[in-house]
């Protein structure tokens, strides 16, 4: 694996990491979604809250040390081929905030009294996740690119 110019951490990940982690967490906020709807209001709450944390620790502490990336990592890239190139990781780490804002949105929403924010803001944020781990397609990094394109996040 290549090194950044300072040679400290590789230059990039695995973007199958970032599938796989996209892929629990569609299930997890699917479960939230059904919950919700099922009538288990509180299972579901405490499940958005959950997810929110996990998508804070890989927004705050980085894509690298979140705990999906871990088990990736650990237990699924040893029985795979090297990938065929490596992804930036500033993206989907940007990818985890906008998850935790869309999650913790739901959260405050439903802590003020509005009954379809946990299901409203978990059907979102599905939907995102479903995207990545079916056709590898990350709206948050392609929102990321496109604040970079237009100068609103600089890289440098």
């Amino acid at each position: 694996m290549s090194t950044s110019a300072d040679g400290r951490e590789p230059a990039g990940i695995d973007p199958r990491g970032p599938r796989f982690g996209a892929g629990i967490t569609a299930v997890l906020l699917l479960a939230t979604v059904v919950l919700a709807v099922g009538g288990a209001s509180a299972a579901a709450f405490w499940l958005l809250v959950a997810v929110a944390a996990l998508f804070a620790w890989g927004a705050f502490a980085g894509i690298r040390r979140h705990p999906y990336g871990l088990i990736f990592r650990k237990l699924v890239r040893p029985g795979l081929a090297p990938p065929a190139e490596l992804e930036d990781p500033r993206p989907p780490t940007f990818a985890q905030g906008v998850g935790f804002a869309v999650t913790l949105a739901g959260i405050v929403l439903a802590l003020l009294g509005a009954p379809l924010a946990v299901p409203i803001a978990a059907a979102i944020a599905f939907f995102a996740a479903f995207l990545n781990s079916v056709f590898g397609f990350c709206l948050g990094c392609w929102l990321y690119l496109w604040l970079v394109r237009a100068r609103v996040i600089r890289t440098a």
